[in-house]
């Protein structure tokens, strides 16, 4: 299955704007979470690296995940913002540049938008692990894309 972009929804929480404390904390946590063991504040932890949808530039963002049987399974959640997060909207630009940090290893990454059952079932999982989860997705009408993340094979 390829990446295929969703729509932003048109109820829920403005995106937050990052200021100077937001984005030194990102900073840090990036920093540990692609060196170490990728665990931060209780949760499981990857940096996605993406290109910049603008700028072209290199972003990396830490990001929840959950086991796949092949890979990591992430949520664009905003937190239950009516818009997708950047990472996702980088995504969707350059679908073909993204890439996983974690461990010490930078390891591209081949994107997948999940879909009906295969979709509803990584959801069931995920609100299982993280009950919370379920009302950050009240908060808005926006459905969150669930992409599976593998492994890129070497040419």
């Amino acid at each position: 299955m390829a990446f295929a972009p969703t729509a932003n929804g048109t109820r829920g929480p403005h995106a937050r704007h990052h200021g100077w404390l937001d984005r030194k904390s990102s900073e840090w946590m990036v920093r540990r979470t692609a060196a170490a063991d990728g665990h931060a504040m209780g949760s499981d932890v990857i940096v996605m690296v993406t290109e910049g949808r603008k700028t072209g530039l290199e972003r990396k963002t830490p990001v929840g995940w959950y086991a796949s049987d092949d890979g990591w399974i992430v949520v664009a959640s905003a937190s239950g913002s009516r818009e997708h997060p950047q990472w996702y909207r980088n995504i969707a630009a350059h679908p073909d540049h993204v890439a996983v940090e974690t461990g010490g290893e930078h390891i591209p990454v081949d994107v997948a938008q999940l879909a009906g059952h295969e979709r509803d079932d990584a959801w069931e999982r995920i609100i299982e692990t993280r009950p919370s989860f379920d009302r950050v997705r009240a908060k808005t009408d926006r459905e969150f894309p669930i992409l599976r993340l593998t492994r890129r094979a070497v040419p």
